[in-house]
């Protein structure tokens, strides 16, 4: 017996399974794990008694085609390990989120999206096939072609469809591994909505910082961000070094992240970046992780942790939906100093991936007694609005609401009692949201 801890701060005692043989420590295991940085419960065990199957040494490459750049790995690889050996040989993957510290496994579960979600979709559109154990303990391997169902629904699944054992998708050649970038300060919500729509018709990756406790004719002000790869003659000829990280040593106290002290933070970041339009040539890791050079940033948001609440409100909703999202966060309280806007495509095939075409918007909420209340009416305004939360962040969204904001819950519930009708593989996130027993 052992303690499980989100990134997030949610806390359970389960037992964790961990083995270079995936094929074994799967059998019989209630869910499976990567490196734990979901921020809400969904990679918790579903109870006390639960095992969970830890894949963090499963990390091989299987094969890997120089000519195509199509990849195959076991589920444990992560992000960062394909960085270090793959972007020196110009390849990197075809969609990143914004930590390295994922697992290959984790990226299909959860069907991250990042900056290019306009232009290249989820990275379940990349997957091209899935090993997997499912509930009956067969070995089964999955694609677009066969067993569609059980592809469809673990991509984006949370990892409660079955265990992920290896993972064949398609990299992507890079002309550089530096980026060029462009920022500029952006007046309020309505120009940002704007903004990201025009950047995104010329630029591959378009996301935004927003001023969350900004309010009037100034509310949604933030500073929108603009990159694509640089050629070969636009990077330096070196090969950008990893960055030097440094730590946050302890939790800090709960009073260092007040209201006031957000408001300091968000008025010099948002000073700090020139009104007018700059392009510079960026590290990497400084453009798809820049909370990654911060080791135990977590931290800073205290004992209770926190959650991050990120949602996505459907274009159909025109530039009011985000203004009215932000209005009522600022009302509430929801004091930020990261709150990240990104605009989005189409829906893909994950029966329950979160991004659909519209504008997501994501904020980190240290965890205090107003909490949960703060979540209820945000998820008030998402089921208005016909939008949806990302259950790889979740951890506090009631099922009842979740329920009137996933018209697609249903067949996905159809797929998942097919392969797995007694429901042995869950979580805490599934007992929760699902009505799962523990």
């Amino acid at each position: 017996m052992s303690i499980i801890t989100s990134w997030g701060g949610v806390t359970l005692s389960g037992c964790e399974r961990l083995s270079e043989n995936l094929e074994e420590i799967t059998r019989g295991a209630s869910l499976s794990r990567g490196l734990g940085r979901s921020y809400g419960d969904s990679s918790l065990p579903a109870s006390s008694v639960a095992t969970v199957a830890g894949t963090v040494l499963a990390d091989r490459l299987r094969a890997f085609d120089p000519a195509t750049g199509v990849m195959r790995a076991e589920a444990g690889l992560s992000l960062r390990e394909m960085n270090r050996l793959f972007l020196p040989r110009g390849w990197f993957t075809p969609v990143s989120p914004g930590t390295m510290f994922v697992t290959l496994g984790g990226m299909v579960a959860a069907d991250v999206h990042g900056k290019n979600h306009h232009r290249e979709g989820c990275f379940g559109a990349h997957v091209r096939s899935l090993k997997m154990r499912v509930a009956d303990g067969r070995i089964v391997e999955c694609s677009r072609e066969h067993e569609r169902d059980l592809f469809c629904a673990t991509i984006g699944g949370m990892g409660l469809t079955g265990h992920i054992l290896e993972v064949e998708f398609q990299m992507v050649r890079v002309p550089s591994p530096w980026i060029v970038a462009e920022t500029e300060r952006v007046a309020n919500i309505d120009l940002f909505i704007e903004g990201l729509k025009e950047a995104g018709e010329s630029w591959p990756m378009t996301v935004g910082w927003i001023d969350c406790l900004s309010r009037g004719s100034s509310i949604g002000r933030g500073v929108l961000m603009r990159g694509r790869w640089a050629q070969a003659d636009e990077a330096p000829r070196a090969f950008p070094k990893p960055f030097r990280r440094v730590s946050v040593p302890f939790v800090l106290p709960d009073f260092v992240l007040s209201p006031f002290t957000v408001r300091v933070f968000n008025e010099i970041y948002y000073r700090a970046h020139p009104a007018t339009r700059t392009r510079r040539v960026v590290h990497p890791e400084s453009w798809f992780y820049p909370l990654d050079a911060i080791l135990n940033w977590n931290r800073i948001y205290g004992r209770r942790g926190f959650t991050q609440y990120q949602c996505l409100l459907p274009e159909r909703g025109g530039r009011q939906a985000a203004r009215t999202f932000l209005e009522l966060l600022t009302s509430k309280g929801g004091a930020s100093f990261l709150c990240v806007i990104k605009d989005h495509g189409p829906e893909g095939d994950g029966l329950l991936s979160f991004p659909m075409r519209g504008t997501s918007i994501a904020l980190d909420i240290a965890v205090r007694d107003d909490t949960q209340a703060l979540v209820d009416a945000l998820n008030e305004c998402m089921i208005t609005q016909g939008g949806r939360v990302y259950l790889a962040k979740d951890s506090f969204t009631r099922p009842h609401h979740f329920r009137a904001m996933e018209p697609r819950l249903d067949g996905w519930e159809r797929v998942r009692d097919a392969w797995d009708p007694a429901h042995r593989i869950k979580s805490a996130q599934s007992v929760r949201l699902l009505g799962d027993q523990p």
